[in-house]
């Protein structure tokens, strides 16, 4: 991951944060993914919603296709609006990662006390998934 794609990252997740500053918790999910695309149309994000991603298997495209919540720059973007975030959340992010080829992705929750978002980076040589914090996302920054 280049140090421009974790500065993507940082930017969707300043729009969540904005929309859930500005709406609270409580509502439909629906509702925020909304607000989402018209804060990121206010910043000039061309985020793409309901993104239609291609699938393949041995090099083949699959007639079969997953669509995502919402899609910047490489990045699957999954929206929720529950009590608290599940291990079946995860994986539905982790299998959108793994069968698209995709690096990237973002969980929101707006269901919780406070914005939960979830970071990961897809690391398909070794075919695991490793949560992007703080402390450790430096580790996967690849440019100096």
């Amino acid at each position: 991951m280049t140090r421009k794609e974790y500065i993507d990252i940082y930017g969707v997740v300043g729009v969540a944060m904005e929309v859930y500053n500005t709406l609270g918790r409580g509502l439909a999910e629906h509702i925020y993914q909304e607000a989402f695309l018209m804060e990121a149309q206010l910043r000039n994000m061309e985020i793409e919603r309901e993104k239609k991603l291609t699938l393949t298997y041995k090099g083949m495209v699959m007639e079969k296709s997953y669509y995502v919540d919402f899609y910047y720059r490489g990045i699957i973007l999954e929206f929720k609006a529950v009590s608290e975030m599940t291990s079946d959340h995860r994986a539905q992010l982790f299998n959108y990662l793994r069968i698209t080829h995709h690096d990237r992705g973002i969980l929101f929750n707006f269901g919780e006390k406070q914005l939960h978002t979830e970071r990961y980076l897809y690391l398909p040589e070794i075919d695991d998934f490793v949560l992007l914090t703080h402390d450790n996302y430096m580790e996967y920054i690849t440019d100096p």
